[in-house]
């Protein structure tokens, strides 16, 4: 059993700062991929951003580059991503997603998280 749990979610207004955290747990790989979706009301599931637990490569969305960063804690197997600059199109649910392969693919992956509520006000 994986468990995902995301927190760090909330409401801020536009231009300002949130960082989220997913934590994982159970039986799988240490050194496996780890990332981020969204969805807004409405809309499709979206990529955001990702992290090769291997060589720490990452991966975003366009639309989100340069204002979020993802980054990894291999010692307590958390991902973060780092917002600024948030945009009220920002707005929706965030889900955290991790492979259960050692070997880099792309996502979406086996494991979800619960998700967590980004709201930016305008």
């Amino acid at each position: 059993q994986v468990q995902l749990v995301e927190s760090g979610g909330g409401l801020v207004q536009a231009g300002g700062s949130l960082r989220l955290s997913c934590a994982k747990s159970g039986r799988t790989s240490s050194r496996a991929a780890m990332g981020w979706f969204r969805q807004a009301p409405g809309k499709e599931r979206e990529f955001v951003a990702a992290i090769s637990w291997s060589d720490g490569r990452t991966y975003y969305r366009d639309s989100v580059k340069g204002r979020f960063t993802i980054s990894r804690d291999s010692a307590k197997n958390t991902v973060y991503l780092q917002m600024n600059s948030l945009k009220p199109e920002d707005t929706a649910v965030y889900y955290c997603n991790a492979d259960r392969s050692e070997v880099f693919r792309p996502p979406p992956w086996d494991y979800w998280g619960q998700g967590t509520q980004v709201t930016v006000s305008s």
